[in-house]
């Protein structure tokens, strides 16, 4: 499932293409919306939160969309060849210069701007929100140790807590803070572990690549983060994973063993595992 930071940039350049323009085209093709036609009306603006994207219109009627674990949102200008089969279309918003495609688009409703809280009013402070403050954070904390007993990994992955992280950040801001992510909140920095996750979505809001470790380098991205059975770039132990969560929740869960003490599934023998070596990097949290 996309990252909040990823759903952030496509909000972004919908809103730079779409934003202030009427649409000569705007097709919804849902089974449940397939019969609204939208074109005629002017866009407002489009903007993010959370997961969640929302295409706002002048005459007070908002499009709600979802991204899920493949849905995405092209914007070409116009008359360019689609980059996708056309049988993924879910929406076409089209103005003069640009056309917004959305692709695999699970998730979708229209419904009054004023009524946005209804499908949006459950989720936790918006990491990446333009109203994130002092108080935002504290309420972030408050959500995030509200149940101590709870696995701080799942705990992460909880939209209600705070809305945006998923699980690259999740894996990540686990490493940095040096906890599994089997460990209960209560034996962990709830206040670090929201200043980390949203300094590693601010950090990437604004391209397409994501690092957590400062390089954008194809395979130097990530500190653990789909590592499993590779080094860790700190101490040289094997990257292990296994699964945390249950049914639609369950999500893999990258740890290394000796910089995140704490519970955690049995292990699967591994390779030996590689000593630390002088040369291994440090973390600068």
């Amino acid at each position: 499932m996309p990252e909040g930071d990823t759903v952030h940039l496509a909000a972004g350049r919908l809103d730079a293409a779409l934003a202030g323009h009427r649409l000569v085209r705007g097709e919804l093709r849902h089974p449940r919306w397939s019969t609204h036609d939208l074109a005629g009306r002017c866009v407002v603006g489009v903007t993010s939160v959370g997961k969640h994207l929302l295409t706002r219109f002048d005459d007070g009627m908002s499009l709600h969309t979802h991204l899920r674990m493949d849905g995405a949102w092209h914007v070409y200008p116009a008359g360019r060849r689609w980059r996708g089969p056309a049988h993924h279309v879910r929406a076409v918003l089209a103005v003069p210069e640009h056309v917004a495609v959305g692709f695999r688009l699970h998730d979708m409703a229209l419904l009054p701007t004023t009524a946005e809280h209804r499908l949006i009013g459950h989720l936790g402070p918006d990491l990446l929100g333009d109203g994130w403050g002092p108080a935002a954070a504290a309420e972030a904390v408050r959500r995030l140790a509200a149940h101590p007993e709870r696995e701080v990994g799942l705990a992460l992955l909880d939209q209600t807590v705070l809305a945006g992280v998923g699980n690259l950040y999740k894996t990540e801001v686990c490493y940095l803070l040096g906890v599994s992510p089997w460990t209960p909140v209560g034996r962990v920095d709830a206040a670090r572990a929201v200043a980390l996750s949203r300094e590693l979505l601010s950090r990437n809001a604004g391209r397409p690549e994501q690092s957590t470790t400062g390089d954008l380098g194809r395979h130097a991205a990530y500190w653990i983060f789909e590592r499993s059975g590779q080094s860790c770039r700190r101490c040289g132990d094997v990257v292990a994973s296994a699964a945390q969560g249950s049914d639609t929740a369950e999500r893999i869960a990258y740890f290394c063993p000796t910089c995140q003490p704490g519970p955690h599934p049995p292990l699967r023998a591994t390779a030996p595992r590689r000593p630390q070596h002088p040369g291994s990097r440090q973390p600068r949290w």
